[in-house]
């Protein structure tokens, strides 16, 4: 490791050799949110497509001009995305978005109820398309050239196999980053799909909860999400998201609704809500199945399957805080195109090596390792993000937002007003080396990390590894981290260090197709065994185990009994000191002995023994 820090100046130079120059870090710097929306424009955007469009069960993607010629009847038709859902046969369904919300309700209103079923009929954006003949004739249509699919099967992962022959195929480290970024981000009719979800959780409550809202957060639509991943909605039942308006507070109504009072606590209330909103997605939502409810969580929430979309849900009615810190990810991750490949990059790693599971337990998670990313580009020399305590203090008013449990969420939603210009132009190749660099020297026994002031702090307890929440500050987001998982990370990042030097000094660029070459991400993702740190390594063994150090043998034991296994030390010299014990001990008990047999009988010792 000494190594290392001593050569990391010099690495770096061959690493900038190695790899190929790029001027789109410059490019995006000067230019960085030119065209982009912000985090409200984005959630409006796809809320609004969300509002116009329908999905559609149909036998294969050759029913297609079909479905077009039949659905352009009620409006005007903009888009339409193919997907499948694989379970024990290929299920095929099409989205379809209109022109306005109003032709979309059209369609949805056109539908009719599955008389074979007895299930209560619902209405919905989720539908099927029957065959020709069934039912009543309508008028007859006028064919329509049908424009071909934005998406053949969109929702399909990458497969593995073809993913590893982008990576080989690629010119350099930063073409192998922004390949793997591109074919295993969440893409947009992944997103689609998310909002759609939300909308019919939304429609479901709305004649008795008319303002309620489904709010989509999390990697669903912070930027990083990847094809696949969960969708988290927050439901609320008004229009407040924590956001002060000004005019509400200018001119309030004299006009109050009544409300029913809580007759218990709040957390109390809220699992009753839960539950019960439970039910009505188990017993009534189409596509809605495998609902679990787990309401003793620290946020209570609803788990779900959504069948037509392929698609784990998690609800949950208290968690603002999550929203909000969705929104402050993709604000960094608008900041500087370099941030969301890196962070995918990274998180692969994590993944191939072990670090992460999907399942919780004592492991680091996927928005913790988010965290390290994200701190790690505030600490460079030349900062890549700036820290959010620059972020909080230049928010003005109408950026204040205040969850209902008191938790200031307020930062600036315009980066503009921001002073922070990021000059660092290094390459992604190089702040991948520069991460791992940075984590195999960070001192996680006595440091914490802030993203709010962007430097190490001093740990406030004896967690294993600490990361300040950025929004609840006295929370640590990385408490579940074992410290046998806070080690394993920083041996892993050491490993991967190792491997990118080694990439360094071989210089061995593949030539030609390079189809059997393994290099770059690739030596970095096999995670090989040999020349690999592993954790026994930092930990002293025991000499000798403590049991061995007595006799198992008790004394007038039978010949049946068996003989006690001869000791095996560890070390010659820890034998000599246990020989020279047990002689010096033995000695001892004789002295003992000797002593005790020279004491007269007519002692009040042995008086007092023989009562």
């Amino acid at each position: 490791m000494n190594s290392l820090v001593r050569r990391s100046a010099q690495q770096l130079s061959l690493w900038r050799t190695y790899c190929v120059k790029h001027n789109a870090p410059e490019a995006a710097s000067s230019g960085r949110n030119a065209g982009r929306p912000n985090y409200e424009e984005f959630i409006g955007r796809h809320q609004r497509q969300a509002q116009c469009s329908i999905v559609v069960q149909v036998s294969s993607e050759k029913s297609y001009a079909e479905l077009y010629n039949y659905c352009s009847s009620f409006g005007s038709i903009m888009g339409a995305h193919h997907y499948c859902v694989r379970q024990d046969e290929t299920l095929h369904y099409i989205l379809l978005e209109y022109a306005t919300s109003d032709e979309a309700a059209a369609a949805i209103g056109a539908g009719v109820t599955n008389g074979e079923l007895s299930g209560v009929p619902v209405r919905s954006p989720f539908l099927w398309f029957r065959a020709a003949g069934g039912g009543r004739r309508g008028p007859k249509l006028v064919a329509n050239t049908a424009p071909a699919l934005l998406s053949l099967d969109g929702t399909r992962q990458v497969d593995q196999g073809h993913l590893l022959g982008l990576l080989r195929g690629a010119a350099d480290i930063e073409e192998q980053v922004q390949q793997l970024h591109e074919h295993t981000r969440l893409n947009e009719l992944g997103i689609r799909m998310r909002f759609l979800a939300a909308l019919q959780v939304q429609q479901a409550i709305a004649g008795m909860f008319p303002a309620a809202q489904a709010q989509p957060f999390g990697s669903s639509v912070n930027g990083f999400g990847r094809m696949g991943c969960d969708l988290d909605l927050i439901l609320r039942f008004d229009s407040d998201m924590g956001a002060k308006s000004p005019l509400e507070a200018a001119v309030p109504s004299r006009l109050v609704y009544h409300t029913k009072e809580n007759l218990s606590n709040g957390r109390s209330q809220t699992q009753r809500h839960m539950e019960c909103f439970g039910d009505m997605l188990h017993l009534f939502l189409p596509g809605v199945c495998h609902v679990r409810r787990i309401l003793q969580a620290r946020v209570p929430i609803i788990k779900y399957h959504h069948e037509h979309l392929d698609l784990e849900v998690d609800l949950s009615m208290s968690n603002l805080t999550g929203f909000y810190m969705s929104e402050l990810l993709y604000m960094f991750g608008e900041m500087d195109p370099r941030v969301r490949p890196l962070t995918f990059t990274i998180r692969r790693w994590a993944q191939t090596c072990g670090l992460t599971n999907p399942s919780p337990g004592r492991w680091i998670s996927n928005f913790s390792l988010t965290c390290l990313v994200m701190f790690f580009l505030q600490q460079l020399r030349q900062p890549i993000l700036p820290t959010i305590a620059a972020l909080a203090k230049a928010a003005e008013s109408g950026d204040s937002r205040v969850t209902e449990d008191g938790i200031n969420c307020t930062f600036t939603r315009n980066v503009d007003r921001l002073a922070f210009r990021s000059r660092n132009q290094s390459s992604l190749s190089e702040l991948l080396l520069q991460f791992f660099e940075f984590y195999s020297q960070f001192d996680f026994h006595n440091r914490a990390i802030s993203l709010n002031e962007g430097k190490p702090l001093s740990k406030p307890d004896h967690s294993a590894m600490y990361i300040v929440n950025p929004l609840e500050q006295l929370l640590n987001v990385s408490k579940n981290v074992s410290l046998e998982e806070c080690e394993r990370l920083r041996i892993e990042v050491r490993n991967a260090a190792w491997v990118l030097e080694s990439e360094v000094e071989n210089a061995s660029v593949p030539e030609g197709d390079g189809q059997e070459l393994s290099w770059g991400l690739l030596n970095l993702f096999k995670h090989p065994e040999k020349a690999v740190i592993r954790p026994n390594m930092f930990f002293k063994p025991r000499m000798v185990e403590v049991s061995d150090l007595f006799e198992q043998k008790e004394a007038g034991a039978t010949s049946s009994t068996p003989p006690t296994p001869a000791i095996t030390y560890k070390s010659a010299s820890m034998r000599q000191q246990v020989q020279s014990i047990k002689a010096a001990t033995r000695s001892e008990l004789k002295q003992l002995r000797g002593s005790g047999s020279s004491v007269p009988a007519s002692s009040p010792k042995n008086r007092r023994s023989s009562r």
